[in-house]
């Protein structure tokens, strides 16, 4: 787990950092802490959110081909995921390959203590013979820390790639490149463009929970560096622009106000229907997942779609 102290003052300095800019943002992986994990995992099980279902599918229904394709030979080797959140979709691909007689270790990456601690505890549960090594951090931290001879197959699912504009994705992919070697793979998803009714659903959905999800990180904000958000004061949106596939999540200011932030020392003005940028969610095509694959220093082995290609699980080698 990082340290308690350092994972603070990058909070409050990312904080920092996003409130005083012009336009304001907030970076999209403090969405993720206990309370925020909570609700994302009520987000996957709704109906709007057709991503889980999408990738599930493709679990449920290729696995096996899936492992196949993982590993050529029958030698130890290591499942490094980034982002595993509550291992849903994941423990799909574990149990078929401990089925299949694989030997291998997994290593699941999360930025939340608690989701890692939650995932390792049932997984001891569901699969006493797996081996596994559960870390905290941020995994662009981490990450280099990962290098060894072992194989290894770098899992990062559910369009967590998404997340990152088109210069950050090609820049983390490029170091998840720097830890891996000739013969390892990445398996990764990517959420398809489609009807944007579709897409706005899934990041707008008329239960309210993405809103809360979004309006939660005021109030860690609130609790973690003493400032005093209304989240009242604050309604969130959704745009989505079809031709380059950007979801974009927003908090807009309902009024003209200001907020205190005690642990900062520093006040931060807002006017009415003044944004602060949340999160992108990328849409793409395959001229795009084969632009990334390509800029990244990786080729594309094989596509798995779900039945009505709303979305891909991509799988790259060197």
């Amino acid at each position: 787990m990082e340290n308690a102290t350092l994972t603070t003052t990058e909070f409050a300095e990312e904080v920092r950092r996003g409130l005083s800019s012009s336009p304001k943002y907030l970076q999209s992986k403090y969405l993720y802490d206990q309370k925020g994990s909570e609700i994302f995992e009520a987000i996957m099980r709704m109906d709007e959110y057709y991503l889980t279902d999408c990738e599930l599918e493709i679990f449920s229904e290729q696995k096996n081909t899936i492992c196949r394709d993982f590993i050529s030979d029958a030698g130890e080797f290591e499942i490094i995921e980034l982002g595993a959140g509550d291992g849903l979709k994941t423990k799909i691909l574990l149990k078929a390959l401990l089925h299949q007689g694989m030997d291998f270790r997994y290593i699941p990456i999360d930025i939340s203590h608690q989701a890692i601690m939650q995932l390792q505890q049932q997984l001891a549960s569901e699969l006493p013979q797996l081996k596994i090594e559960g870390l905290t951090g941020d995994y662009f931290h981490l990450i280099s820390g990962l290098n060894g001879s072992k194989p290894k197959i770098a899992l990062f699912l559910g369009s967590n790639i998404g997340n990152f504009t088109y210069g950050q994705s090609v820049n983390f992919l490029q170091q998840v490149r720097k830890v891996l070697n000739e013969g390892d793979k990445l398996l990764i998803g990517f959420d398809l463009k489609k009807d944007p009714e579709i897409i706005l659903k899934a990041y707008n959905d008329p239960q309210g929970l993405t809103a809360a999800f979004n309006l939660n990180l005021l109030t860690r904000i609130n609790e973690e560096l003493e400032a005093d958000f209304n989240t009242a004061n604050f309604v969130h949106k959704e745009k989505y622009d079809q031709n380059s596939g950007a979801a974009k999540s927003f908090l807009v200011s309902k009024k003209e106000q200001a907020v205190r932030l005690e642990k900062l020392d520093m006040s931060i003005s807002f006017a009415e229907n003044e944004t602060i940028f949340v999160e992108i969610s990328q849409k793409y095509d395959e001229q795009m997942i084969s632009e990334h694959a390509t800029e990244a220093g990786f080729r594309i082995i094989k596509n798995y779609y779900d039945h009505r290609k709303w979305f891909v699980n991509s799988l790259w080698g060197l």
